[in-house]
């Protein structure tokens, strides 16, 4: 008996407080036995760990790559793909345009099923159709019932004057009410220093010269020391969502219950320091923008680079690599390894890191490490494939690139100096420079 080759793929929205993905593994084992149930065979897995499918700015690299796969009609060393088997319509897909880009992919190619634990559906019929859309309306239902409990949720917590869920903030302790006696002193010299003229660069090089880190570990950078000053939690006040809370009694902002660390007119004194887009209310978690556009990264492959460099004790340096601007007409930009966060050894030019990267992802007149569809190709390089989308394509081959410095006095490029990390190189073999 020919069993049919299909994909599992496997997603949750929350990985389990002992980060061991378990549950992706369990959806994968009842998926193999869902297979073999209605003879198919799982030929290769696609795997969204704790990955948001509700909110549309939310990346799913293995969903992205099993689309990509399914166009292809097969897996890298896995051979052809016929179907897609999943534990439900929802982990697939919970909006409409995902629900849009699976069923495409899905019967980009003739004879190709989808399995759930009800059994073979066929895609390409009008009640296979029906069904999925059904699953889709139920999850898109269910996905606006479970944000609007969250949201009222976090509000009534917020008019009770109850701290944040979620990490403890900086400079207080694990109770969110207590201060801290170290952070909060270095909070409260932060506000005063500002106020007094002091830069955040500074302060993050003071806090970082100190041995300071977030409360999840992180180093200071002016970002994030201005996201903490500007905080209202430092003056005892409480919002929600981007807006103070007022109190209907007091007409007054309301008052949260925990210990202040300087008093409401020092922080309006150092918000007034700030231009309106740095302030916390502007740019913390769930606060809204001053405009309708996102912030995200300015150059490409912002966010992909990882310093070389040796240190001292032979360990590398991998921070992430920003880019800024460049001082050559062949270079207007660059990718650094900035002093403070990283080492400081490393730059790059950016078009030429691109260029790179181009060459690693269609190798000129031979067949590449990944094989992308001709149109990806063709739309890449004719200029019609938009920034954003190129950056999905870049994620869904690659985890990161490792650059190594390059050689004092030697204005020569070399494309080996980008060393790329594929995202499934246990299926395409070890990682190699972009020759």
């Amino acid at each position: 008996m020919n069993h049919i080759p299909v994909a599992s793929y496997a997603r949750t929205s929350q990985d389990t407080p002992q980060r061991d993905a378990r549950g992706v593994r369990h959806q994968h084992r009842i998926n193999e036995r869902t297979a073999r149930e209605h003879g198919c065979v799982v030929v290769a897995t696609y795997t969204d760990n704790a990955r948001n499918a509700t909110k549309d700015d939310r990346e799913r690299p293995g969903f992205d790559h099993l689309l990509a796969d399914l166009h292809r009609g097969h897996a890298f060393a896995a051979g052809p793909l016929r179907g897609v088997v999943a534990v439900a319509d929802d982990r697939l897909y919970r909006r409409p345009d995902d629900f849009i880009r699976f069923m495409a992919a899905l019967t980009s190619v003739p004879g190709r099923v989808y399995v759930d634990r009800g059994g073979l559906r066929d895609p390409y019929t009008k009640s296979g159709l029906l069904r999925g859309a059904e699953c889709l309306q139920g999850a898109v239902a269910e996905g606006e019932v479970r944000s609007r409990r969250v949201r009222d949720w976090h509000w009534s917590r917020a008019m009770d004057g109850l701290p944040h869920s979620g990490p403890r903030p900086f400079g207080w302790l694990e109770d969110r009410q207590t201060l801290h006696p170290v952070e909060s002193e270095l909070v409260r010299k932060a506000i005063e220093d500002r106020i007094g003229g002091c830069s955040m660069g500074q302060v993050a090089r003071e806090w970082a010269a100190l041995g300071v880190t977030g409360t999840r570990g992180g180093r200071p950078n002016p970002q994030t020391v201005t996201q903490i000053i500007t905080a209202p939690r430092v003056c005892g006040f409480r919002a929600n969502r981007g807006d103070l809370l007022i109190d209907p009694g007091t007409k007054r902002p309301l008052v949260g219950a925990w210990q202040a660390i300087v008093t409401a007119e020092q922080w309006s004194a150092v918000c007034a320091t700030f231009s309106a887009g740095s302030l916390y209310m502007h740019r913390g978690p769930l606060s809204p923008r001053l405009t309708d556009r996102k912030a995200g990264p300015k150059y490409l492959a912002a966010g992909f680079l990882r310093c070389g460099a040796e240190q001292a004790d032979g360990a590398r340096c991998g921070q992430l690599m920003g880019g800024g601007k460049g001082a050559s007409r062949r270079s207007p930009y660059n990718y650094i390894c900035a002093s403070g966060r990283g080492c400081g050894r490393c730059a790059i030019s950016g078009p030429l890191v691109e260029e790179a990267i181009e060459r690693l992802l269609f190798r000129a007149g031979v067949p590449g490490r990944v094989r992308l569809p001709e149109s990806i190709r063709l739309r890449w390089e004719s200029g019609e494939m938009g920034f954003e989308e190129k950056r999905k394509v870049i994620a869904s081959v690659f985890t990161h690139f490792v650059i190594k410095p390059g050689r004092k006095g030697c204005g020569t490029w070399g494309h080996s100096r980008v060393v790329p990390v594929w995202k499934w190189a246990d299926r395409i073999g070890t990682a190699e420079p972009a020759a």
